[in-house]
């Protein structure tokens, strides 16, 4: 305004009477010499977007005037229900290094008209726009939710189905450099049934690669660099400047968002880990710019979770969790779940914490099931029931070293996988790296970038017990051990469902409530289906499995 107004002047009076030297050439300065940018102009939103998809509004900065376009300037908005239910204030992100051009997302979750008003702020300086869209009904996913019925599990906010957690670790996925890799990789385990990858988004490894056969090379690294660096190839000493932000790189870290999102695969959004000992200073501005750039870029996609570290325990106190959990909370306008994975576990759980949406630690025993019945114990105990997880007890032929022989073997996981979702809890494991990435053959990166081929077979049969366990409406079912026996696990909704696990062969017995049932065998082993003569006696024996393979059997009241 001040740029108009002074040449409006020289037009009016022919000059500037009394002014001369240099204040004279002060006011014919350009505005962004004065400490304002010259214009801002910005884009309207797309008229109409499909609920849980998200309008993205950009301002473009003319002749920028700031320092630090991550500091200096600032892009928000308010987004309201046309009628007025609702509204949300949602922050943006600068989208450029000179501070050219800010965005700002929304991610509608209903059907209907929406308005916005979206104002850019650089000091005293104010630009505002306004405008309205509509949101569709095109029958999206939402981001997954706590089942509000049934809180030990998970539904899909939107259309209300229930979500059967399958996850895999691959967490330098977005570290190659050729991007249809990282869409293979993603495609690859989708079609494998897994729907949930933790991948990180600022941690780097310190040169060990946890004795894998993986090396840095130019198709892929471990020295994630979220911050601009001095020497990102160096793994202790990178120099981050944490005020600014490599955009290059978070860019990359969306499109694998959005590729993932288009499959209904859910991202564990892993903001660091222990491994590298590069972080800012807890509990700093430097930190907390991190978390808010990332849930201003990240947070309109549906199909996120937060993770504030992995290894937490090892670099961060619970203190620091419980606070940095709350920020995240706060500043997350679609309260997307979030968790914390210590090295630890069943320690380091915020459990009775409104922004702790799930359980997300790691033990490496082979006794999942015990463990995974005790955590729901402990959970209960805080009178706040939320699903548990755990996400990290074991690699395909890798881990862990210390176990008997074959307790890393894929069949070996697999049936720990079965322990774990008989005791109405869930898991995410890993595939091998002993293809290698940089090395050997270099068809690998198994868990620690999510690149697999087909000799790892884990996965496989991590699918047939999905398959199971979507044929039936687990989330209405409970424990119950106590209604089997030899040491067989059952899950059951008495008089209605019990699905039976028997690990060690052999036959099951089951103590039925009168009624009667469809039954079925199914092979944890294959995916084989074979059906059994219906069920009314109870209790019920049922006759032997058709192998010494582990076995399930399905009963269903009709």
């Amino acid at each position: 305004m001040l740029e108009r107004i002074v040449y409006k002047r020289v037009f009016k009076n022919g000059g500037y009477p009394g002014l001369t030297g240099a204040f004279a050439a002060l006011l014919l300065w350009p505005a962004a010499m004065l400490g304002q940018p010259g214009s801002v102009t910005f884009s309207t939103a797309a008229p109409s977007v499909e609920a849980y998809d998200f309008v993205e509004i950009t301002a473009a900065i003319d002749h920028p005037d700031v320092a630090n376009p991550f500091i200096d300037a600032s892009l928000s908005g308010k987004f309201q229900a046309k009628d007025g239910s609702q509204s949300w204030q949602v922050d943006g992100f600068a989208d450029s290094a000179d501070g050219s051009a800010y965005r700002i997302r929304f991610m509608p979750a209903r059907p209907g008209d929406y308005t916005y008003a979206i104002t850019y702020a650089e000091g005293k300086f104010r630009r505002t726009a306004t405008g309205e869209f509509h949101a569709t009904d095109a029958h999206r996913r939402g981001p997954i939710a706590i089942d509000p019925k049934y809180p030990w599990h998970f539904i899909w906010s939107g259309d209300g189905e229930h979500y059967f957690f399958n996850g895999a670790t691959a967490y330098w996925l977005v570290n190659f450099r050729d991007e249809h890799v990282i869409q293979y990789s993603v495609d690859r385990l989708h079609r494998l049934k897994v729907n949930r990858l933790r991948v990180t988004l600022a941690g780097r490894e310190d040169i060990t690669f946890f004795g894998e056969p993986a090396m840095v090379g130019p198709e892929w690294t471990v020295y994630t660099a979220a911050w601009p660096a001095k020497d990102a190839a160096d793994p202790l000493h990178p120099g981050f400047d944490y005020s600014r932000f490599n955009l290059p790189y978070w860019r990359k870290f969306e499109r694998m968002l959005k590729f993932a999102r288009d499959r209904d695969m859910i991202i564990s959004v892993v903001l660091d880990m222990n491994d590298s000992k590069v972080h800012p200073e807890a509990g700093s501005e430097e930190e907390r710019r991190f978390i808010r750039y990332a849930i201003n870029r990240f947070g309109a996609f549906s199909n996120i979770t937060w993770d504030l570290g992995d290894d937490l325990d090892l670099y961060r106190d619970e203190k620091w969790t419980h606070e940095t959990g709350m920020l995240i909370e706060n500043l997350d306008p679609y309260k997307h779940l979030a968790t914390s994975h210590p090295a630890a576990s069943n320690d380091h759980q915020d459990r009775a914490s409104s922004w702790f949406g799930f359980t997300s630690y790691q033990d490496w025993s082979r006794d999942q099931h015990r463990l995974m019945l005790e955590s729901r114990k402990l959970q209960e105990k805080t009178g706040r029931i939320i699903p548990q997880t755990n996400e990290e007890y074991g690699y395909e032929d890798h881990y862990p070293r210390w176990a008997a022989p074959g307790s890393d073997s894929a069949d070996a996981l697999r049936r720990t996988a079965w322990e774990i979702a008989m005791a109405g809890a869930y898991q995410t494991a890993g595939e091998t790296v002993r293809r290698g990435t940089n090395v050997g053959a270099d068809m690998g990166g198994g868990w620690m970038n999510g690149r697999g081929d087909d000799t790892m077979t884990m996965f496989l049969g991590y699918g047939h017990m999905v398959d199971f366990f979507e044929a039936f409406e687990w989330w209405k079912t409970n424990p119950h051990d106590e209604l089997v026996n030899n040491g067989n696990y059952c899950l059951a909704d008495p008089g209605k469902t019990y699905a039976v696990y028997i690990p060690k062969g052999g036959r099951a017995t089951v103590k039925l409530e009168p009624a009667r049932y469809r039954a079925y065998w199914f092979s944890g082993a294959t995916g084989e289906k074979i059906d059994l003569p219906d069920v009314q006696e109870t209790p019920w024996t049922s006759p032997a499995p058709p192998d010494r393979n582990d076995w399930a059997i399905l009963l269903t009241a009709r």
